[in-house]
């Protein structure tokens, strides 16, 4: 990982100060840290061997997420080589998301907070309602964030995690990758209010949700969050076998 961080510092000779590259160098370190972790994803084992050919890979742009102009050829299923081609892409860190779900109230919380993604696209709702989430730290476990940003987000500690998925929310555009969980947990009514880090500014409001208001609200696309909705989908398949075991594996309740 230290390999891979000082290659993307030593880009910026020249071009950024040393005060704005350590200012960056979390998140340089958390984009390193990512790509060791893709090197050891489950997916595609079958998939086509095919060879990409990176003629040139420019920094365009580098803050908390970076850009990244790349000019490439790769193999087409036909055989031949693909013409030059100009693309883009978005460079992130990995992150992990997790529903927490009480089997025993039968429901779930969710996280409201302001996002830069609908106010770009002019959306008229620029809160938005997700599950718990936030960015794997360089050495931490994608299930050990999940806890720690479900303690930080809404003061929640989880019992037992189940995986839901290890997905490109964007592949054709972005490095981002998701590790979705669903964490079984204690929700009491006393659990909502206002969480989130200072620190990050960030002002984060939590919600308990029925399963069947979650539900309904996907049914009716209230939900514009494409992890909440897997989850709640996966919720939905497993939700008699989590309501059959109870408490298991749940933190003490009140």
């Amino acid at each position: 990982m230290s390999v891979i961080a000082a290659q993307e510092v030593m880009g910026y000779f020249g071009q950024r100060t040393r005060d704005d590259v350590a200012a960056m160098f979390p998140v340089i370190r958390a984009r390193a840290d990512a790509q060791l972790r893709a090197a050891r994803s489950l997916h595609g084992q079958d998939g086509f061997p095919g060879h990409v050919e990176v003629l040139s890979r420019i920094r365009s742009y580098s803050n908390f997420y970076a850009l990244d102009d790349i000019t490439l050829r790769h193999s087409r299923f036909d055989g031949t080589l693909s013409d030059s081609l100009d693309r883009a892409v978005l460079i992130d860190a990995d992150a992990a998301i997790v529903l927490p779900y009480d089997p025993l109230r039968d429901r779930v919380l969710l996280v409201e907070q302001v996002r830069l993604g609908p106010i770009a696209r002019g959306d008229r709702a620029s809160w938005q309602l997700e599950p718990v989430a936030g960015r794997i730290d360089p050495g931490e476990a994608p299930e050990q964030a999940a806890r720690r940003e479900a303690k930080e987000e809404a003061g929640l500690a989880l019992g037992r995690l189940e995986k839901i998925a290890e997905t490109y929310p964007s592949p054709a555009s972005s490095t981002g990758f998701y590790y979705v969980y669903l964490g079984l947990a204690d929700l009491p009514d006393a659990l909502t209010g206002i969480g989130g880090l200072d620190a990050e500014n960030e002002d984060i409001r939590s919600h308990l949700l029925s399963f069947d208001d979650l539900m309904a609200r996907v049914a009716r696309f209230d939900l514009a969050n494409a992890p909440v909705v897997m989850a709640a989908y996966y919720l939905a398949h497993h939700r008699d076998r989590l309501r059959s075991e109870g408490a298991t594996d749940t933190p003490d309740r009140e």
